[in-house]
């Protein structure tokens, strides 16, 4: 029962603890539009994106949530309007983009030399570090994607499924594709000091892409993808704990195992399935090379 319990004792585990359920609850949830939107390297490369727009905050001494989250936002809604052109996809309007703002960042600290241990956490996560206001906003963020998505869960799926008829059945893009911006920034600037730059696009894609092998239904896998960022967030910190390793690695390297479980076994099953399924003439032919037709 001491496994469990001891690490309570301390706060920065109880504050990391809470702060991780909620990135890889948040994460999870969010990503399972950005995947079935075939935009996984999205969280990747904006979470680049919004670092550049951290380093400008830092140089002009804004705030860094107020600076990132502008950056991000405005990075998001030129990556859409990017996309939407025929002959630029989305892959080719995230690297444009994304990779541009990183650029600026660096370009920033190498001319002022002013790399502090701040953006030490943005770039690898500094999940026991978190502060009481991370927290806050971690929790604000997480309630805020979680309403948005139910009061435009529809619009949502015809914008992830069917974007051309969407306008028919009275679906306005830009507002919906302006407010997913907005979440896709939210959801980064709030998790960038607890998994990092480097990490992020992992807790976004893994929980969502496990969810899609789980389930066909797309209200189950937002469901089951959440339960999964969750769980690996609070598997994570207690391995972290007791192990004295990275807890965003830790997070990350949990997801992709049991994403790893889950591929096997769904493959397994489905292999098996069809197997049982075919008629006897077939499995016969098979294993003789003879048509019994």
């Amino acid at each position: 029962m001491s496994l469990v319990t001891e690490p309570f004792a301390y706060e920065f585990f109880r504050q990391g603890l809470f702060a991780s359920v909620l990135v890889g609850a948040l994460c999870g949830m969010l990503g399972v539009y950005i995947i079935l939107r075939r935009m996984s390297y999205i969280g990747h490369g904006l979470s680049h994106s919004v670092f550049g727009g951290a380093v400008v905050g830092y140089v002009a001494s804004i705030n860094f949530y107020l600076a990132a989250g502008l950056w991000g936002f405005l990075s998001a809604l030129a990556i859409n309007a990017t996309a939407r052109r025929r002959r630029i996809g989305a892959d080719a309007a995230i690297g444009i983009i994304t990779t541009a703002s990183f650029a600026i960042g660096v370009a920033l600290i190498s001319k002022t030399r002013s790399f502090t241990r701040n953006f030490e956490a943005a770039l690898f996560g500094n999940i026991l570090g978190v502060t009481p206001t991370d927290l806050i906003i971690v929790a604000v963020v997480t309630i805020a994607v979680a309403a948005f998505i139910l009061l435009f869960y529809k619009p949502l799926l015809f914008m992830t499924f069917d974007v051309e008829v969407a306008p028919i059945y009275g679906v306005n893009i830009g507002v919906v594709d302006s407010l997913f911006a907005l979440a896709m920034a939210a959801t980064i600037v709030a998790s960038i000091n607890v998994v990092g730059v480097t990490l992020i696009a992992a807790t976004l894609v893994i929980p969502s892409t496990t969810a899609r092998l789980l389930t066909d239904s797309f209200g189950r896998m937002i469901v089951i993808s959440t339960i999964i960022g969750a769980v690996a967030g609070v598997l994570g910190m207690y391995v972290s704990y007791w192990l004295d390793i990275s807890s965003g690695a830790t997070i990350v390297l949990l997801e992709a195992a049991g994403f790893l479980v889950v591929f096997v076994a769904t493959t397994v099953t489905r292999r098996r399935r069809s197997w049982t399924e075919q008629p006897v003439s077939t499995l016969v032919h098979d294993r003789t090379g003879d048509d019994l037709g």
